[in-house]
């Protein structure tokens, strides 16, 4: 068997065996196939597509070329989810704590942010001294422990996707379905999860661009579950405008605790609602959604989630100081109300122009070895629907140290991200399909 062949052949259209693709994984991983030909490989099916068996032969050639996880010493119904990322997503630092208060484990793995704004595992460490980079024994007996970890991604999970994805970032070959999918199940499934619950989002302000698109590629992520033996379930969510009202990493984590004491934004309760009910009734602790959202209310009201918070952050070595006194964060020093420019109501609040303008400011990265502002991003006073005035504060900039021409097109960017009706518009769903 040779990669050349391998490559002709997905070139022509024609369907991979289970011993090719592990041959060209396993080749990639032992220096027997070079970079250059995966990335050709790689592009020949960004043009000619994988089937859902070929998906799934990926998949489980990614697993299996690291270590798994395993939690059944601990528990039967280990919990994950999953999101395929937008503006201000910060569910996962309110849905960990949250399950992990109602009694479901919950092991998380969490990636930095590559992009507009940082990732999970960015947001965390805005939490003064708080470590991500758990080893293995940490990680199982925290969750043994206190019932949720959540950290950085280890080397010895899924390897070959580590190594795969940054040819695809190199290569144009990012955006096709069934490598995005295989990426993404096999990471849940290497992380040893028994409930796994996606949220594939939509939009202007997410990578995946249209609802029939995020249905693709939500089927294709459950079948590809079931064909390993793993049951997947997934929520499509729209990502029109950003998710909550804080967009950055300190204030992502306000943001989050602020839900936590109570305090929350609509959009971000819905997504939080769906994902944790949905888990809970996987788990068997709630038999529907009414009984799930009594749990979810009393977990917040009682602060028995805040609690939980709590116990993680001093688990990873961080100073839950920060939960009452958020002077202990880093918040930009320098900061910039964006005003009204006409009265009425917002039609439109385009993410991605937000997220361009929080990205100037430092809240993202280009390359993964950029660093990272903590203090910089936004906070919307207005989002979609709401009624304005002239002169009225539409959201607040936060920055720390960025050339001042930087600071004026964020300026620029913050601004054009509203858009002006003389009548309400009528609201998007935000949950498409469940």
């Amino acid at each position: 068997m040779r990669a050349v062949d391998i490559i002709q052949k997905k070139k022509e259209g024609k369907t991979h065996t289970k011993e090719e693709i592990n041959f060209l994984v396993k080749g990639l991983m032992e220096g027997t196939v070079e970079d250059y030909q995966m990335a050709s490989w790689l592009m020949a099916v960004c043009f000619q597509d994988l089937n859902e068996d070929e998906t799934a032969y990926l998949t489980e050639a990614f697993i299996n070329s690291g270590a798994i996880l395993d939690f059944s010493d601990i528990s039967n119904l280990v919990a994950d989810k999953h999101s395929t990322g937008g503006v201000g997503d910060k569910v996962t630092i309110v849905l960990i704590p949250l399950l992990a208060s109602l009694g479901v484990k919950c092991a998380k793995l969490s990636g930095r942010g590559l992009g507009y704004t940082g990732g999970t595992v960015d947001k965390l460490e805005s939490i003064p001294n708080f470590v991500c980079a758990l080893d293995e024994n940490h990680f199982k007996e925290q969750i043994k422990k206190i019932g949720a970890a959540i950290s950085a991604q280890t080397p010895n999970l899924t390897p070959a996707d580590g190594k795969i994805y940054a040819l695809r970032d190199v290569t144009a070959t990012v955006d096709n379905k069934a490598l995005i999918c295989a990426s993404v199940v096999s990471k849940k499934i290497a992380s040893g999860a028994d409930i796994i619950v996606l949220d594939v989002k939509y939009g202007a302000g997410a990578f995946i661009k249209t609802p029939k698109e995020a249905r693709e590629l939500a089927d294709l992520m459950i079948k590809t579950g079931a064909k390993l033996n793993k049951k997947i379930e997934a929520i499509i969510s729209a990502m029109e405008q950003p998710l909550g009202t804080h967009i950055g990493n300190s204030l992502e984590i306000i943001e989050s605790i602020e839900f936590l004491k109570g305090n929350y934004n609509k959009d971000l309760y819905e997504i939080v609602f769906e994902i944790a009910s949905k888990t809970l009734i996987l788990a068997e602790l709630a038999k529907d959604k009414t009984e799930a959202g009594a749990l979810i209310d009393n977990a917040i009201k009682s602060g028995a989630a805040l609690n939980k918070l709590k116990e993680i952050i001093n688990s990873q070595n961080g100073n839950s100081a920060c939960i009452d006194d958020y002077n202990l964060f880093n918040i930009g020093k320098n900061k910039f109300e964006i005003k009204a420019e006409k009265e009425g109501y917002i039609s439109e609040l385009d993410a991605l122009k937000i997220a361009h303008a929080c990205k100037l400011l430092g809240a993202g990265r280009d390359k993964k070895s950029d660093s990272i502002d903590f203090g910089a991003g936004c906070i919307l006073n207005k989002k979609t629907g709401d009624e304005v005035k002239i002169g009225e504060t539409l959201l607040t900039l936060y920055w720390n140290e960025v050339s001042p021409s930087k600071v004026e097109e964020a300026k620029v960017y913050a601004a054009e991200a509203f858009s002006y009706s003389n009548s309400k518009p009528t609201p998007c769903e935000l949950i498409a399909k469940i």
